[in-house]
This record gives C-alpha cells, sequence and structure tokens, in this order.
C-alpha cells in the first residue's frame, strides 16, 4: 500500500478538515522531543496491538514518524484492520520541517530512532571489528549486524528500531494510550 501525502497537501488539509486526525507513531521520548502540533502519539508498536479501534475511527487519519517508514508499516497494519482512509506523510517529519511546517518543540533530547539505530549498530561494527583484533571470531559480531541491516532494508523492517524503542529513555512516563484513543475517537 501507497498511500502517501506530501507536506505541502497536509498543510492544506489541515486548514480545511478540522476532523482530519494526524497521528505519529513514534517513541513517546521522540514525540516530546518534536512533533507536528494538534498531533496524536500512538507508537507504533501501540497501534499494532489497538489497530482495530484506530482502523474504526471514522476520521480521516495521516500517520507520521521521522523518515517515512515506520509510518508506511503503520499504515500496512491498519489497511489490513481495514481502514480505509488513512495516508502516511511522504518523508515523515524530515520532510514536513525541510517544507518549513510547524513543529513544536519539547523538552526531551530523545534522539531520532534512525540515528540511535546508527549509533547502536556502528558501535556494535565498530566492537566487533576492534574485538577481532584480539580474538579473530568477534568479526562476526560485525558479519551479523551487517547482515541485519541488509535484511532491514529489503523488509523494511527494523527489529533494532523496535528493540531499542522498548528501552526506557524511549518511553513516556505517564502515557495513556486510552486516553489518546478516547481523544481520537472524541470520546473523551
Amino acid at each position: 500500500m501507497t498511500n502517501t501525502i506530501a507536506s505541502p497537501e497536509l498543510v492544506s488539509r489541515l486548514s480545511a478538515e478540522a476532523d482530519l486526525a494526524v497521528i505519529d507513531v513514534r517513541t513517546g521520548a521522540e514525540f516530546e522531543s518534536v512533533h507536528i502540533p494538534g498531533s496524536h502519539s500512538l507508537p507504533l508498536n501501540v497501534l499494532d496491538e489497538r489497530a482495530s479501534e484506530v482502523a474504526a475511527l471514522e476520521r480521516p487519519a495521516v500517520l507520521v514518524c521521522q523518515s517515512g517508514a515506520r509510518s508506511q508499516s503503520a499504515l500496512e497494519i491498519l489497511d489490513q484492520a481495514g481502514k480505509s482512509n488513512v495516508w502516511s506523510l511522504d518523508g515523515g517529519l524530515i520532510a514536513w520541517q525541510e517544507a518549513g511546517g510547524a513543529t513544536a518543540v519539547g523538552s526531551s533530547d530523545t534522539w531520532a530512532m534512525d540515528r540511535q539505530v546508527r549509533l547502536a549498530a556502528g558501535s556494535l561494527v565498530l566492537t566487533g571489528i576492534l574485538g577481532s583484533l584480539v580474538k579473530p571470531n568477534a568479526k562476526w559480531l560485525a558479519g551479523g549486524i551487517g547482515t541485519g541491516l541488509v535484511y532491514s532494508a529489503l523488509s523494511n523492517t527494523c527489529t533494532m528500531g523496535d528493540m531499542l524503542s522498548k528501552l526506557p529513555y524511549n518511553q513516556t512516563e505517564g502515557y495513556d494510550a486510552d486516553a489518546v484513543i478516547q481523544e481520537l475517537t472524541g470520546k473523551g
């Protein structure tokens, strides 16, 4: 499914359609650091667990993440759950900001998930290479990470990102998915 919307079109739709929901599928900490004003935080793992409730939402919705990959995954989840009036923001928050879209900046210093993945993967590869100077079999750590990155690109999934998203610094204290769902459905 490739239902995407470009940043300029989203700007016009937001000003014209009061019921258009913007759902940010990044981690809570990423959302707290910067997000589109008026958007709702529903991390990808939560959206996956609550897909039927979100799919039942009558309002049209635009899904947002950092670069567009996670929102595209969320789009596929909601499509399988039966939601048709949903789009993924093409290029994610990066494209939104480059197009001059408004953002709300918070106090969180949490890095975007793609940056966290690059740091973790790079650190593990470097550890494997340097470790192989002492223990030759340590090179397989670098090979394993490289294989994982290739699989990640081919499958458009990111196991490392999924694992990192569960770390405490990527969580939002007091996050209430029920409240977000109620707000989206207008029952809150």
